[in-house]
């Protein structure tokens, strides 16, 4: 193990929680501190009450952690599934927020269904088949469509109903008739939000910028205000946390905007939480694997229960999840703990709650969006190559000209398109040809016959998962063709992961062609370079 001996691995069950409670009790603590900003401002930009991604982040650790197939993520509501839910909202309730919301809890509950069936028959791999710069380019398109409606509330203006181009372009007109107290409050956050974490102190920067603008508010009295104008300033939720449940209502489930909505939810919420979840096996310092099927069962009871109580959908959640591990959580009792912690809070503590105004949270929302779709996050997908730039942005253009799920498909296509371009046969396209022998007891020799690609690696990866760990692996790629850069990455991971657990690993053959000088760029393989 890398810097951990097998036997330091923590134990699991009630013997985890007797041997760790004390580390996982301090993580989930600090945990809480972070998650209840989120849940609250993902809630209000999703359309939902303020309480539902309370509700979902208590159903995630009090329950999803007990069954999960994960060590150390949280699970609740994410920024990424803003879009698509208020996409449902908007869609189903026609102008009534509060019927869209519950038309939306009926969608959840059907998404639910379907990611429980997809992690019982084995679909938790599924997510390899997405290209890595199209998940990228979904992920900014979210960060941009997050800070484009969240701007205004930061501003305290109420834009004209229209498209995303058309609230895009209102901004300059909300900053010219800007509310000052409220956005006083909103750029105070956000910078605290910016500098906060250069100070190095434990206490996590939404925290501070919640008690400032919390602070601000009460200065500024704008719960009189908020009563006075009919307008809304701060967190509305209900004195009694436990009566503000609600229930979903079935009666659209027979139109097409309702299964859109399902199909949405479901596939990008089934892709960001496998995502996260493997994201967060990296960091692991156990080198500990996540059951992925078993995780994605976990999500959709949750998802089920959350549903019918009027939560959000929830996923294995990589911001907190990142915050976790690095306080020190060892297992998943750390996202329990943060579950029951939120929830005494939201009934000891509802008074606190309702006192936090929308603009603070509205410039944490901003600020996740930023990170999403930062300068920086073109610059890595370029550095990779010209060719992943392209396909991200072709996603974010689709995503934003259309929705979610057109443009990842459109990305897909246009990835499909560019291999075929570089000479791959189309019968190689999702069906993948190499071969694995064991020359000795000590080697075994994969070897790659033609392309391998984002399309048709799946096989090659359920294959590799199944060789026994300490031995000498030697991935054989000389008469391989085109190597893309989804498969060169896992490789690399599986390698990296592969010789921690005390193995081996080295590659034949050399590439003729790479399209970047990034270590792992697409590349083409070809028989006058083999050696």
């Amino acid at each position: 193990m890398n810097k951990q001996s097998r036997s330091a691995i923590p134990k699991t069950g009630l013997a985890g929680l007797k041997e760790n409670w004390h580390s996982d009790l301090q993580s989930g603590l600090l945990v809480f501190l972070i998650a209840l900003p989120l849940c609250l401002g993902i809630s209000v930009a999703s359309g939902f009450p303020p309480s539902a991604g309370i509700i979902t982040a208590i159903v995630g650790g009090v329950l999803v952690s007990r069954i999960s197939g994960s060590y150390l993520t949280i699970n609740g509501p994410a920024a990424g599934l803003i879009v698509v839910v208020l996409a449902a909202v908007q869609a189903l309730g026609e102008g009534d927020a509060m019927a869209g919301y519950r038309y939306t809890l009926a969608a959840i509950v059907v998404a639910s269904g379907l990611q429980i069936l997809m992690g019982k028959y084995k679909m938790g791999q599924l997510s390899s088949f997405f290209p890595t710069s199209v998940v990228h380019g979904m992920l900014a398109a979210i960060g941009i469509i997050i800070i484009a409606t969240q701007s205004h509330v930061m501003l305290g203006a109420t834009p004209e109903p229209g498209g995303l181009f058309s609230i895009i372009a209102q901004i300059p007109h909300s900053l010219l008739s800007m509310n000052a107290e409220i956005g006083l409050i909103s750029f105070l956050s956000l910078l605290i939000l910016i500098i906060w974490p250069l100070v190095g102190s434990r206490i996590p920067a939404p925290v501070i910028a919640v008690l400032v603008g919390t602070l601000f508010a009460w200065h500024f009295d704008l719960a009189q205000d908020q009563a006075d104008s009919r307008s809304t300033y701060v967190v509305g939720i209900p004195d009694d946390f436990l009566a503000g449940f609600y229930f979903p209502d079935f009666s659209k489930i027979t139109t097409l905007a309702f299964w859109e909505a399902v199909l949405s939810i479901s596939l990008v919420g089934s892709l960001e939480s496998l995502l996260s979840a493997t994201a967060v096996d990296k960091l692991d310092s156990y080198k500990r694997h996540s059951d992925l099927d078993r995780d994605l069962t976990a999500v959709g009871i949750g998802n089920l229960v959350a549903g019918l109580i009027g939560g959000l959908p929830m996923i294995a959640e990589i911001v907190r999840s990142s915050a976790n591990i690095d306080n020190g959580a060892k297992t998943a009792w750390a996202n329990f703990f943060h579950g029951v912690i939120l929830l005494l809070f939201v009934v000891l503590f509802t008074g606190f709650i309702q006192s936090i105004p929308l603009a603070s949270l509205a410039a944490l929302l901003v600020y996740t969006g930023y990170r999403l779709a930062s300068p920086e996050t073109f610059y890595r997908v370029r550095e990779v190559g010209k060719e992943q730039l392209f396909m991200f942005v072709v996603t974010i253009i689709g995503v934003l000209a259309t929705d979610l799920l057109m443009g990842v498909i459109l990305g897909i296509i246009v990835k499909l398109a560019i291999n075929l371009v570089r000479g791959v046969w189309p019968n190689n396209l999702f069906k993948i040809h190499f071969t694995i022998q064991q020359p000795d007891k000590d080697t075994v020799t994969v070897k790659l016959l033609g392309s391998a690609l984002f399309s048709n690696f799946l096989p090659l990866k359920k294959a590799l998962a199944r060789l026994d760990k300490g031995k000498t692996i030697i991935f054989d790629f000389s008469e391989g063709y085109l190597i893309d850069h989804t498969v060169m990455e896992y490789i690399h991971d599986y390698m990296q992961d592969y010789e921690a657990q005390g193995g081996r690993c080295r590659k034949v053959g050399k590439a003729f062609e790479t399209f970047s000088n990034h270590a792992l760029a697409a590349r083409l393989m070809t028989e006058d370079d083999r050696k």
